[in-house]
């Protein structure tokens, strides 16, 4: 058997193209993006468990296994639909990635259309939000919009659709402020809405001990490309989440060197 696997293997190399090598870079691509996705998240173990499964298929076939085999061929369609339950949140987040490959998204209506100095300027306003905030320990947190819109998190909110003031972000989060304890969603150079929920992460996702602001903010930036500034509640401390990663204890210039580049190349500027 193995004898055979190896006479195999050396013609398919003796008749390698290009097109078969295009084949294995793909597939190798998509397997470690696979992987990738995976990582960290409960669906490695249940990965795990298919893996074994599917070695017990191949055995249960190569030694004639009937028995087991029946099992397996009956089986094989409610394992299919189990998996696409247990896998549910890692293939939303595949797909919303691909629907990000090629920056598609400059073939939508584009979010926002003001120029550079305009959004520099709301940019500044928020920080300087930012390091009031923080000066006085008052919980915040502020989401921008990027490719991915956040139509869906605005309309749990209450819709502002004015434009972003040190001032108007400091009265939302006043404490006593109907709309505190919600998220304030921007988008371009205007407040979109406050008061909105954000999605939780995962059970397990999340290994280190967070507040729910931060808990929060992970869970959208790992559903969406959206870039979130928190304030703790506790401490005062601005942090910058991305992607899941959180960047800690920044002040006034190092918030504005973290967030506005990446906002604003996100929003159409500098492409």
């Amino acid at each position: 058997m193995i004898q055979q696997f190896i006479n195999q293997l050396a013609d398919v190399t003796r008749h390698l193209g290009w097109v078969e090598v295009i084949d294995v870079v793909v597939v190798a691509f998509v397997l470690y993006q696979t992987l990738r996705l995976l990582s960290g998240t409960q669906g490695t173990q249940v990965l795990v468990g298919l893996v074994l499964l599917a070695v017990v298929g191949v055995v249960a076939n190569q030694f004639n296994f009937i028995l087991l085999g029946w099992l397996y061929r009956n089986a094989a369609v409610f394992i299919v639909i189990a998996v696409l339950i247990m896998f549910q949140p890692e293939l939303r987040r595949a797909l919303d990635q691909v629907g990000r490959l090629g920056r598609l998204g400059r073939f939508r209506p584009p979010l926002s259309s003001y120029n550079p100095g305009q959004y520099n300027q709301a940019m500044s306003e928020a920080i300087r939000a930012a390091e009031r905030l923080s000066s006085k320990r008052t919980g915040a947190l502020i989401a921008f919009e990027r490719e991915v819109g956040l139509e869906d998190y605005a309309a749990t909110g209450v819709r502002i659709n004015g434009e972003i003031s040190a001032e108007v972000l400091q009265s939302i989060f006043y404490p006593n402020s109907p709309l505190h304890d919600g998220a304030v969603i921007v988008r371009g150079n205007k407040i979109l809405a406050a008061g909105c929920l954000l999605p939780l992460p995962e059970e397990g996702i999340v290994r280190e001990r967070l507040g729910t602001r931060h808990r929060a903010a992970v869970g959208l930036s790992m559903a969406s490309d959206a870039l979130v500034v928190v304030i703790s509640e506790e401490t005062g401390s601005i942090s910058v989440i991305e992607e899941g990663k959180i960047t800690r204890n920044l002040d006034g210039d190092g918030l504005r060197q973290r967030v506005s580049p990446k906002v604003v190349r996100g929003n159409g500027f500098f492409r």
